[in-house]
């Protein structure tokens, strides 16, 4: 497995992560006994970095991938995330960066997980009613003690990204990043670059969009959140087909899939970036693990781009964008 440090604190990480959302809530259906074989064959092909959150769930993903990891905890790199306070019942609290919510949170991970230290917490979401300082504080604090190793934010703006990272080093940002969502080109990755910070990219298949098998909104599962996502309603839909179309013609032409060149495309960014895709299936997973052989080309690189500029994807990627890039 190729290997990818992630800020300036002696962070290396597997080169692609898992991302263990959809385990757990968000995709329609899920089967937990499949989902722990997932994980599972991650740690036998090399995969060391998992990703979760308290809130998937909630709470449910967090305690899966402590049972998944059981008595192989030395083989993993756990990140999860606090901010997004929701309750047992699923009903949603709001976003939380109170430093004594930082503290509960972190020690509820822990007993959810089933470990003494987290790798890599990050605050998921920016409160923009509490300073980022005092939330960075805290979660400073929780590395002093030992509970947490390594820092991180997600959806984070520049100002604040610069603000937390002189309270505590900062070794990751986790922001989506793929073909169809480069916003982060051109603000945001110039910033944790500057700072010696890595980059975990989330949803850098687009949500599974740009593995070309999505076609309309009746392609999606009952009670899966993607039916809310404006990039995947009509009217925008159909125009992002299009462009995934020219994607995968390229892919073709490589004889790899869709996706594997996407995910190749990310890979090839940076030595900085660590995309986490998530996949409940195995079979999956040792599909998307093929992208770390495919070398592009800058020949290839410019036709990628050419196919799918940046900006080009139709509609916004949240239903409400007014808690991301704080």
């Amino acid at each position: 497995m190729k290997r990818r440090r992630l800020g300036r604190q002696g962070f290396e990480v597997s080169a692609l992560g898992l991302g263990c959302m959809g385990m757990s809530e968000f995709y329609g259906a899920t089967n937990e006994g499949e989902a722990i074989a997932t994980i599972r064959r991650a740690l036998d092909l090399g995969v060391t970095l998992l990703d979760t959150a308290d809130m998937y769930g909630p709470f449910k993903n967090e305690r899966l991938v402590g049972k998944a990891i059981g008595a192989r905890r030395d083989e993993v790199q756990l990140a999860t995330k606090f901010g997004n306070e929701r309750r047992e019942d699923g009903s949603w609290v709001g976003i939380n960066g109170r430093p004594e919510y930082v503290r509960s949170a972190c020690d509820a991970s822990l007993e959810r997980l089933g470990v003494d230290v987290i790798d890599l917490y990050y605050q998921h979401r920016v409160d923009a009613t509490v300073p980022i300082e005092e939330t960075v504080g805290a979660m400073a604090e929780l590395v002093e003690v030992g509970k947490v190793r390594f820092l991180g934010l997600s959806e984070a703006a520049p100002a604040t990204i610069r603000r937390a990272h002189a309270v505590h080093p900062i070794t990751a940002l986790q922001t989506e990043y793929s073909l169809w969502t480069r916003e982060v080109e051109k603000e945001i990755l110039p910033t944790v670059r500057e700072l010696g910070i890595g980059f975990v990219a989330y949803s850098p298949l687009g949500r599974g969009f740009l593995s070309a098998q999505i076609r309309r909104p009746e392609d999606l599962e009952e009670g899966d959140f993607r039916a809310h996502n404006p990039r995947f309603q009509e009217g925008n839909i159909e125009r992002n087909v299009e462009l995934v179309d020219r994607v995968a013609e390229i892919a073709g032409e490589k004889k790899v899939t869709a996706a594997q060149l996407a995910l190749a495309w990310v890979l090839a960014r940076s030595d900085d970036t660590v995309p986490i895709p998530g996949t409940t299936k195995a079979s999956h997973l040792e599909q998307n693990l093929k992208a770390l052989e495919i070398e592009l080309t800058s020949e290839d690189l410019a036709r990628i781009d050419e196919a799918f500029p940046p900006g080009a994807a139709h509609g916004e990627r949240y239903p409400d964008m007014s808690t991301v890039n704080r």
